[in-house]
């Protein structure tokens, strides 16, 4: 291939030296990128809180609760009315059908630093036995936090991200129709303060505990702005000597969220959900060599009726209905399978599907590997 004359003269050599130290110098940069602070550890304080409230989903196409059953709805209803002036009579209460009215929970978290006037998004549960919220609208909801003081007011009209269809007793449902959202459903009404402007330090929480990186977070911070500035208080705390003037205080914080850190490598762990059959392993765990057998054994339990009928010339005799129970225990043979010594993820996954084991079966299987010593992995089942 002929080289283009362009880059033969010295200009072109230039240019094209230039670029190729930029290329090693960008490849030099995505081979030493670290962890930055901000990505293991937290402001301490800085965090968001939970808001909740009671409120009414009204305007549902006949799918509301059934009153009879909930009676809160038609409380909430009437307090929601007495408020707008209108007073409803003892009477009038028992007689409403309120097939279009829902009661729900409202819940959401409210983002730190969130001021008065920002909105915010919100869940909408139904809190009776209503079939559907789809099409309803959420009236006037106060938000409280734990101290029971109102920090929002959510109001809007319902997404719910499902449908359904019922007839002759018989009904299809895609995804759940008893829970929506709303985007920017609720506004700050009330903000809450935060210790980060207090104070001559503040402390950075690490998202795990662990010596090494919280001793490495001091070192790269004391590294850029001085020695004694940080210090480890112990395996999640680092204590941060800041600037006490708010604007220098941002910027400090700003600079040293993106300081990079190195990590120590994480333990070795496998996520077991035994409820749902979930296997997660992390990219430290490794396969010590062992042998394995595992085999099915299925029980058939089946029952056949048995009438059992006097004789012809017999008198007084009835006839009797018995059943017949047949029991057949099956055991499949387990065949013993060599399973080869691993040190990456990939090589502990081929050789788990080499069993040709069920998620199910596997939740034994990886007991019972480590158990035996060759699963190198702390087993954690929630």
């Amino acid at each position: 291939m002929e080289t283009p004359a362009s880059l033969l003269h010295p200009h072109g050599l230039r240019h094209l030296a230039h670029a190729a130290l930029a290329l090693c110098l960008a490849i030099g940069s995505l081979g030493h990128a670290g962890t930055r602070i901000k990505e293991v550890a937290s402001v301490e304080g800085v965090r968001s809180n939970q808001l909740t409230g009671f409120g009414l989903v009204v305007g549902l196409d006949g799918t509301g609760d059934q009153t009879t059953q909930m009676p809160y709805t038609t409380q909430g209803l009437a307090n929601y009315m007495q408020q707008l002036g209108l007073t409803l009579t003892p009477t009038a209460l028992t007689q409403l059908q309120m097939k279009n009215v829902a009661a729900v929970l409202v819940t959401a978290p409210l983002p730190a630093f969130a001021r008065p006037g920002q909105l915010i998004d919100i869940n909408v549960s139904s809190l009776g036995n209503s079939k559907s919220l789809k099409g309803g609208t959420l009236i006037a909801t106060p938000l409280k936090g734990a101290d029971g003081e109102v920090y929002a007011i959510a109001q809007g009209n319902l997404i719910v991200a499902g449908a359904g269809a019922a007839a002759g007793g018989s009904k299809v449902q895609v995804n759940h129709l008893s829970v929506g959202r709303i985007p920017d459903g609720a506004q700050v009404e009330r903000s809450v303060p935060t210790s980060l402007q207090e104070g001559p330090s503040i402390n950075l929480s690490l998202n795990a505990s662990d010596f090494q990186t919280a001793r490495r977070v001091a070192e790269s911070i004391n590294g850029r702005f001085g020695v004694n500035v940080a210090q480890a208080l112990d395996g999640r705390t680092v204590q941060v000597q800041a600037p006490t003037n708010p604007n220098a205080r941002i910027n400090f914080l700003a600079e040293l969220e993106e300081l990079p850190v190195e990590t120590s490598v994480r333990a070795a762990k496998v996520i077991i959900n035994s409820r749902t059959g979930s296997i997660v392993l992390n990219q430290a765990v490794t396969l010590g060599a062992c042998a394995i057998a595992h085999g099915n054994l299925s029980i058939s339990i089946s029952s056949t009726p048995v009438i059992s009928q006097p004789n012809a010339l017999s008198t007084g005799g009835q006839t009797v209905v018995a059943e017949k129970a047949n029991i057949e225990i099956k055991q499949e043979p387990g065949k013993l399978i060599q399973v080869p010594a691993a040190a990456q993820l990939v090589d502990v996954v081929k050789a788990l599907n080499s069993l040709g084991a069920t998620p199910q079966d596997l939740l034994a299987i990886l007991q019972a590997i480590k158990s035996a010593g060759a699963l190198n992995a702390e087993l954690e089942v929630i």
